[in-house]
C-alpha cells in the first residue's frame, strides 16, 4: 500500500490503476475528492516491452508509465492500495452510495465508483504463442507495425476480421502472408489480397517455431510450422485475441449490457447503475492507452459534477430546514 492515511468514507472508489483508473483518480484528486484506487497488479500490457501512440511517452515501458502515474496522484492525497477487490454491494443509504469490499481487508465505502478494470486477451491455443505474446506475436499493427516494418509478416486467420488485419499490416511491409489456418476465405477476400499484395499460405497452423533461448531473452521467431510439416519463414505474427472484459464487478452491481455482452455506458463512462462509471478496456476493446486515460478523464468531469450536484441538493435543503431566509 502507498500512503498511510486510511478514511472511512471516499468520494469515489476507482478500481484499477491503469491509465484510465490513474487520470480518473488524477482529476478527481485534483478536485479536492477523497480518493482510493485499488489495484490488483495485472495491467493488460505487461508484456509488451514498450508502448507507443501515447503523446511524449512513445516508447516508454509500459510499467513506468504506471509508476509515473502512481506518483503523481499520491502527490494530491490520493490513497493507493494494492489489492483485490472482491465485491462491491449498495451501501444501503440515501442516495449512491456503494460498500466496496477488499480480499482479506477493510470495506471502502464510497460515494461514487469508477471500474477501470481492463480486460484479458483470450489466445489461440497453439504451442509457442502465448509465450511470445506482446514480443513477437502482436495484434495491433498501430501500437507494434513500426517496430516490425519491413519485416516478413504473418496474420493467423483465425476470424473475418483476419483478413482486413492481413490488409492493414500491408502498408507496414511488403511481405505479408494470410495464414489461412482456420478461416475461410470468400472469392472476394482473396480478390482484395490478391490485389493489396498479401499472399495467402493455406493449411492448418501447429505451432510457431524460435531459436532457442540462448541468451536468456526468449530466443527469436523464425517461423510457422503448418500440419504438413512445412515452416513458413515469419519474423512476426499478428493474431486477434479474444478478448474478455473483466467485469465481474460490474455484473454483481446489475449495469446494462448491449447485444454483444458489453456494460454499456453513456459518453462519459456512465453505466446504468446510477453513481457507477466504467472506463477503458472493461468497457472498451479498442481503447488504447493514450484513449483510456482520456476516457478516464471525462469520467472523472461527470463524477465530480454529480458529486456537487447531489451537495448542492443536500445544501438546498439544509438551508430550507433552518429557516433561513431565501435572498430575493
Amino acid at each position: 500500500m502507498s500512503g498511510t492515511r486510511r478514511t472511512a468514507r471516499h468520494d469515489a472508489v476507482v478500481v484499477g490503476a491503469g491509465a484510465a483508473g490513474l487520470n480518473a483518480a488524477l482529476v478527481l484528486g485534483r478536485a479536492r475528492r477523497r480518493v482510493a484506487v485499488v489495484d490488483a497488479g495485472e495491467p493488460r500490457n505487461a508484456p509488451a516491452a514498450h508502448l507507443h501512440g501515447y503523446l511524449s511517452r512513445d516508447g516508454m515501458p509500459p510499467a513506468a508509465l504506471l509508476a509515473v502515474g502512481r506518483e503523481e496522484v499520491a502527490r494530491y492525497g490520493v490513497e493507493l492500495i494494492d489489492g483485490r477487490v472482491e465485491h462491491i454491494e449498495p451501501a444501503g443509504e440515501t442516495g449512491p452510495g456503494f460498500a466496496v469490499h477488499l480480499a482479506g481487508g477493510p470495506v471502502l465505502h464510497a460515494r461514487r465508483l469508477v471500474v477501470a478494470s481492463g480486460l484479458r486477451d483470450g489466445l489461440p491455443e497453439l504451442p509457442g504463442l502465448a509465450e511470445r505474446w506482446g514480443r513477437d506475436v502482436l495484434h495491433c499493427p498501430y501500437c507494434h507495425g513500426w517496430e516490425v516494418r519491413d519485416r516478413p509478416l504473418g496474420v493467423l486467420g483465425t476470424d473475418p476480421g483476419s483478413v482486413d488485419q492481413a490488409l492493414l499490416l500491408r502498408q507496414w511491409s511488403a511481405d505479408v502472408v494470410l495464414l489461412a489456418h482456420s478461416l475461410v476465405l470468400t472469392g472476394a477476400d482473396r480478390e482484395r489480397l490478391a490485389a493489396r499484395g498479401v499472399g495467402v499460405v493455406e493449411g492448418r497452423v501447429v505451432r510457431l517455431v524460435a531459436d532457442a533461448d540462448a541468451d536468456g531473452d526468449g530466443g527469436r521467431l523464425h517461423g510457422v510450422e503448418l500440419a504438413d510439416g512445412r515452416v513458413v519463414p515469419r519474423e512476426a505474427v499478428f493474431v486477434s485475441p479474444r478478448p474478455a472484459p473483466r467485469d465481474a464487478l460490474l455484473s454483481g452491481l446489475g449495469c446494462a449490457r448491449d447485444d454483444h455482452g458489453w456494460v454499456t455506458t453513456d459518453r462519459t463512462g456512465r453505466t446504468s447503475v446510477p453513481g457507477v462509471w466504467a472506463v477503458g478496456n472493461v468497457a472498451d476493446p479498442r481503447a488504447q492507452l493514450v484513449t483510456a486515460a482520456g476516457a478516464g478523464a471525462a469520467a472523472a468531469f461527470a463524477l465530480n459534477h454529480d458529486l456537487v450536484a447531489e451537495e448542492v441538493e443536500r445544501s438546498v435543503a439544509r438551508h430550507r430546514a433552518s429557516g433561513a431566509a431565501v435572498p430575493a
